[in-house]
């Protein structure tokens, strides 16, 4: 069965033809990173590392013994490995699932290097839906490593390190040394009998966007990848050293910002269409947050250029969890504060530091706040305070630790509070509530994709499902979990695992929805992962950091 002529076989992995692209010239083997020999470096364990220890035992295997799930003989439907080191019977749908899953494995010269974003037979148009996507990967590469498969990962983390060192140019202008991807095509010539690959910066995305969040994602997975193998090898060897460095280098350059937050375009995250997220987004700030400190569990100080960035990454971080819990942080009180809050006041004292008008906040806010509850709001800026609800952002700040126990609590407080309005039918609602009329209009540019309670506009997003079960388990919360994935499992196979749905609920299929859409099926299989196995959630989890004091408590709502 072939899709779009590019020959992707249902059968197994050794009959998979590439399926992405990169350059001509390239003749770069992940064999010369692969071989390396091991460092033994003594090192001392990171605050994660210590206050996750427990849940790591039993993850860590070394690569020597890997055996891939996907090897000559084992059929794609077999039941995988996760599944048998447990007593849960797997839900049926399960078996189907890891089988979609591995025909949108791409190959790169025999070797797995990714997963493409979606094998759907019937859509005329491929776009770029057959491309490995940065951020796409993610649950896909959660999903192997859980099942004891980190090979397609490993390659993956050295495939995307080798195209930041790309050159990176949109018309005459020059990217930053330290981006990464959004995505990479694997090209295959059957005549010539080589495999090329295209990497895309931004210059072929809509709106010409760089994608801030791939380098995140990227540092967030090198961590899973080690917590999962036990293997520090990989994050130890000069070039992802010298990768992290250069990523997070563009991120703490000092310019003139007043915020220790990271200054935005619209669409350079998840939220890749115009939505008015330009700014401060939280989803933008959670992942950075959650790479610094990702980082700061795996570079070493045996060079000046390590130490100084340690010292920049422990500065930031202070400065950066104060602000988001201090001023990114809505609940009962804080709202009934800013609603009071006097305007224009020009003092070290102010108590009202972004001169956000009362008048601003929209008549939603009130109804939707439970008086047991909060969140972090979606964007936080010089007079202006974006009050939607952003899943992803919120979810990363729980499992980062960016949420002090008590605002996890209360996010999943509202969770539940809410349910009908930020999950429904289906979870997850990527935003809420949908940007409509005149507001849709100017904030959009009428973007007739981003329609209400579609797409990035309220529609709900399968995906996030593993975001919030991790959440879930996180805040000891599984019964919130268990129920989310019922109501996924519900639909989801039936439906052909759409990219999102449409509707206040979720209720429809997303008008331009892809079918088979790669993270919908991994992020079903991670969630259920998580659920039946919660020690796996070290990979993807950071413990608090005890140093990174807390603001005060503010409302009854923070105490549960």
């Amino acid at each position: 069965m072939n899709i779009d002529g590019h020959g992707v076989k249902d059968s197994g992995l050794k009959n998979l033809n590439p399926q992405c692209s990169i350059s001509e010239a390239d003749d770069f083997d992940l064999s010369k990173l692969l071989d390396k020999p091991r460092l033994n470096i003594e090192r001392k364990r990171s605050f994660d590392e210590r206050s996750l220890s427990e849940l790591s035992i039993g993850l860590a295997r070394g690569l020597d013994s890997y055996e891939p799930a996907y090897s000559p003989g084992c059929s794609v439907l077999d039941t995988p490995n996760s599944w048998s080191r447990n007593s849960f019977e797997p839900h049926p749908i399960v078996a189907e699932a890891w089988d979609a899953l591995r025909r949108s494995i791409v190959l790169y010269r025999g070797q797995p290097v990714g997963t493409i974003a979606a094998v759907d037979h019937a859509s005329e148009e491929v776009l770029n839906y057959d491309q490995v996507f940065v951020r796409d990967f993610v649950p896909s590469a959660l999903a192997f490593l859980m099942n004891g498969e980190p090979e397609i990962v490993k390659n993956f983390l050295l495939k995307t390190l080798q195209l930041q060192g790309s050159e990176k140019r949109i018309d005459r202008f020059k990217l930053g040394e330290g981006v990464m991807p959004a995505s990479f095509k694997v090209r295959h010539d059957p005549v010539r009998k080589t495999d090329t690959v295209i990497a895309d910066f931004g210059e072929s995305a809509i709106g010409r966007v760089a994608p801030v969040d791939s380098g995140f994602w990227w540092i967030i997975l090198l961590r899973a990848y080690t917590k999962s193998t036990g293997d520090m090898t990989l994050a130890e060897t000069p070039e992802c050293q010298k990768g992290m460095r250069l990523i997070l280098t563009l991120c703490l350059s000092e310019g003139f910002d007043t915020f220790p937050t990271l200054l935005c375009a619209d669409g350079c995250s998840m939220v890749d269409r115009r939505m008015g997220i330009y700014g401060y987004p939280i989803e933008i700030q959670a992942l950075f947050f959650m790479a610094l400190r990702s980082a700061l569990g795996m570079l070493k100080q045996d060079d000046a250029e390590g130490k100084e960035c340690i010292e920049r990454i422990v500065k930031r971080l202070h400065a950066l969890s104060y602000h988001m819990r201090s001023y990114f942080w809505l609940d009962f009180q804080q709202l009934n504060d800013i609603y009071r809050y006097k305007t224009e006041e020009y003092s070290h004292t102010a108590v009202n530091k972004f001169n956000v008008i009362p008048d601003s906040i929209p008549d939603w806010v009130f109804d939707f706040m439970p008086t047991r509850g909060g969140y972090f709001v979606g964007n936080v800026s010089p007079a202006m305070m974006d009050f939607r609800w952003f899943a992803l952002g919120n979810c990363v700040a729980i499992l980062s630790s960016l949420a002090t126990p008590e605002q996890a609590s209360a996010v999943m407080d509202l969770i539940e509070a809410r349910w009908e309005e930020l999950v429904g039918d289906m979870p997850l609602k990527i935003t809420y509530p949908a940007l409509e009329n005149h507001e849709w209009r100017i904030v959009t540019g009428c973007d007739p994709k981003n329609t209400r309670w579609s797409y990035h506009n309220g529609g709900s997003w399968p995906v996030l499902l593993w975001l919030l079960v991790a959440a879930c388990i996180k805040t000891g919360r599984p019964q919130i979990a268990r129920r989310a994935i019922d109501l996924a499992e519900s639909r989801l196979l039936k439906d052909s695992w759409p990219e999102y749905y449409d509707g206040k609920l979720g209720r429809f299929i997303g008008k331009q929805a892809r079918k088979y859409q790669t993270w919908s099926i991994a992020g079903y299989l991670v969630a259920k992962m998580l659920l039946e196995d919660p020690s796996h959630l070290g990979m993807i989890s950071l413990e608090e950091d005890k140093q990174m004091q807390p603001v005060l408590k503010r409302s009854s709502s923070w105490t549960c």
